[in-house]
């Protein structure tokens, strides 16, 4: 009980401090992140066939606030330039619904979420039967898992700064809160493509999987403030969350977009990162969240896996 209580505890501080703000336009040309840009596997767009209806569904990694402008209208806080947006700027790709929108779990899929601006109508909402093309990255949230790695775990460092709280923190009760939590993540992923499927029974379905945020090696606590031994453990979370998403899509016989092995080496200790730190830039994007380059090379990704066609792949493990 001890540690689920702090699992609830590790919400309640991340969600204070990853609360977005009511946000303004940061600009009107795209961000990046300062450093050179992969090409995230863009070769080939021009063999991808058309599509005439692609829904976009995901949380905050999807709808990318602060990259560079951000729409708060409904408290979703989408940016113009997410990677949803610039898959549907392809030349083969039309009619983009975007309902990705900060803080989403998989229970929004199927329900009703409520945003700091109002209650938002479940993302498989958008999905119809002449839908042709779907995108969905989901599953950071449910549990706090992000937010507890985040926003949690960090305030344990002061307590054993060379040492590894977090891990012991999760691990009081006998097993791993957060593992386990990924554990049932992928059982309601696998539900949410399950209802994709059968509201677009003619789809192509692309699980957007997430990229490393956590170093193999090193710390940067003034970027990823946790406790020295607990960057293994991050990365372990970090690691086993991706594998959720791809084994999801693999039993649940939908393709996946593997952005954990494109982003190796821009995690955000990185020279090029591909996701921010703890501190928000207001140009560029929201604490602990995806660059524009990070967005660029996924959309990248997904037109590279829907010009080669219908393929389930398996997460590297390495």
């Amino acid at each position: 009980m001890r540690s689920r209580t702090m699992l609830r505890k590790g919400l309640a501080i991340a969600t204070a401090a990853l609360g977005l703000a009511l946000l303004v336009p940061a600009g009107g040309a795209a961000a990046t992140s300062g450093g050179r840009h992969d090409d995230g596997g863009r070769a080939g767009h021009e063999h991808v066939r058309a599509f005439d209806h692609y829904v976009a569904l995901g949380d905050s990694y999807t709808a990318a606030p602060l990259v560079p402008t951000t729409l708060p209208a409904d408290g979703c806080f989408r940016s113009t330039s997410n990677y949803p947006s610039l898959v549907g700027a392809s030349r083969r790709v039309h009619g983009v619904v975007d309902v990705s929108c900060s803080g989403a779990r998989t229970d929004d899929m199927l329900g009703s979420q409520q945003t700091g601006l109002g209650p938002v109508a479940p993302q498989l909402d958008a999905v119809a039967a002449d839908t042709d093309l779907v995108t969905v990255s989901i599953g950071g949230n449910d549990e706090a898992v992000f937010g507890t790695l985040v926003g949690y775990c960090p305030t344990l460092r002061p307590l054993d700064p060379t040492g590894a709280p977090c891990r012991a923190a999760m691990n009081a009760g006998g097993s791993d809160q957060l593992l386990d939590a990924i554990g049932r993540t992928q059982q309601r992923v696998g539900t949410v493509i399950d209802e994709i499927h059968a509201r677009a029974p003619h789809a192509r379905v692309l699980v957007v999987g997430y990229p490393q945020l956590v170093p193999r090696r090193g710390t940067c606590p003034d970027l990823l403030p946790l406790a020295d031994g607990d960057y293994a453990y991050g990365l372990t979370v970090n690691r086993a969350l991706t594998q959720a998403l791809a084994r999801a899509a693999r039993t649940h016989h939908a393709e996946y977009v593997d952005v954990w092995r494109a982003s190796r080496g821009h995690d955000i200790c990185s020279a090029d990162p591909w996701v921010n730190g703890q501190y928000t830039d207001p140009s560029r994007a929201q604490s602990f969240h995806p660059f524009a380059v990070e967005q660029q090379a996924v959309a990248g990704l997904v037109l590279r896996q829907l010009a080669h066609g219908h393929r389930h792949h398996h997460f590297a493990h390495h």
